[in-house]
C-alpha cells in the first residue's frame, strides 16, 4: 500500500466549559519535521503529544496545532480581598476626605499583589480527551495519505507502463538502424577511397564492431527488469526513498540506450522515456 506524504486530520474534543480542536497537517520532507502549537496550559504534555503523532505518521513536516475555545465561565485569577482593603485603608490615611471609595479601589488595585493568578492542574479527565482527540486527528490524517497514496500510485504506475510501451516500439527500427550503420561505414570508405582496399572479410570484422558498441539489447532486459522490480515495490508498499533508487537505476539505462540510439526514432521514444521518468520522480517525492 502506498502512502502519500501530504495528509490533513481534525478532531474536537468537549470538556466542562471547553471546545478543543485538534488539527494535523502534513506535506513532503525527507525527516520527520514537526512543529507543535498548543496553548501554554498544555506545554507539559508536548512531548507524549509529539510522540504519539510521530509514531503513526512517521515522516514529512508535520504541523499539530491545538485550539481551545472557552464555552463557559471560567477563571483564572481571584482578587487578595485583604491586600485590596489595607491599601485602601493606607491611601485613605494620606488622601483628601473627599476621595471616593471607587477611586480608592481604582489606586489599590494597581498595587502589588492584589491580584493572584492562579493555575489549575490538568484535569485527568481533560487530557484525556486531549490525547482522544489527537489520536483521531492523526488517524484522520493517516487516513488521508492513504487515499491520496492510491491516486499517487495509479498516477506513477501509468507512467511505468507508458516507459514500457514506449520500449517496445525500439524493435521496429532496430533493422534500420543495422542498415544505418553498414551503409554510413560504406559511405565513409568510398569517401577515403578504401573500398577497393579493404576486403570484405575485414569489413565485416568492422561491421560486427559497431553494432556491438551499439548494441543495446542489455541495457533494454535491464529497462525491463528495472520496471518490473519498480512496479512489484510499490504493490509492495515501499517507502519512497526506495523508489527512488529505482528511478535512478531507469534513468542510468534509458540514458544509455539514447548514447547508443544511433536513429532519430529512437531518439525520440528516449525522450517521450525521459519525460515520464521526470514525472515519476517528481510523484515518488511525496511518497512516504
Amino acid at each position: 500500500m502506498t502512502k502519500s506524504m501530504t495528509g490533513f486530520g481534525r478532531a474536537v474534543a468537549e470538556v466542562p466549559n471547553k471546545k478543543i480542536t485538534v488539527e494535523v497537517k502534513a506535506l513532503n520532507s525527507k525527516q520527520v519535521d514537526m512543529n507543535v502549537k498548543m496553548p501554554s496550559f498544555y506545554r507539559e504534555k508536548e512531548l507524549d503529544i509529539r510522540d504519539r503523532a510521530a509514531k503513526k505518521l512517521l515522516r514529512g513536516k508535520i504541523d499539530l496545532s491545538i485550539y481551545v475555545e472557552i464555552t463557559g465561565e471560567s477563571k483564572s485569577y481571584s482578587i487578595n480581598a485583604d491586600a485590596v482593603k489595607s491599601y485602601m485603608n493606607d491611601l485613605l490615611a494620606i488622601a483628601d476626605e473627599d476621595i471616593s471609595k471607587t477611586e480608592l479601589m481604582n489606586m489599590a488595585l494597581k498595587m502589588p499583589e492584589t491580584v493572584k493568578q492562579s493555575r489549575e492542574e490538568l484535569d485527568p479527565k481533560e487530557w484525556e480527551a486531549i490525547s482522544t482527540a489527537v489520536d483521531q486527528a492523526v488517524d484522520a490524517c493517516d487516513q488521508y495519505r492513504i487515499d491520496e497514496g492510491k491516486s499517487l500510485e495509479d498516477d506513477i504506475l501509468s507512467q511505468i507502463h507508458s516507459i514500457a510501451k514506449l520500449m517496445e516500439e525500439i524493435p521496429a527500427f532496430e533493422k534500420e538502424r543495422k542498415e544505418n550503420t553498414r551503409n554510413k561505414l560504406m559511405q565513409a570508405l568510398e569517401q577515403g577511397n578504401l573500398k577497393d582496399a579493404l576486403d570484405k572479410e575485414r569489413f565485416e570484422q568492422e561491421l560486427i564492431y559497431y553494432l556491438e558498441k551499439y548494441d543495446i539489447n542489455e541495457e533494454k532486459v535491464r529497462l525491463s527488469n528495472h520496471l518490473s522490480y519498480f512496479e512489484e515495490s510499490m504493490k509492495e508498499g515501499v517507502s519512497g526513498k526506495k523508489l527512488g533508487f529505482i528511478a535512478q537505476e531507469l534513468g542510468r539505462e534509458i540514458n544509455t540506450i539514447g548514447s547508443k540510439a544511433n536513429h532519430p526514432e529512437i531518439q525520440k521514444i528516449v525522450v517521450n522515456m525521459k519525460d515520464a521518468l521526470e514525472r515519476i520522480k517528481e510523484q515518488v517525492l511525496n511518497v512516504l
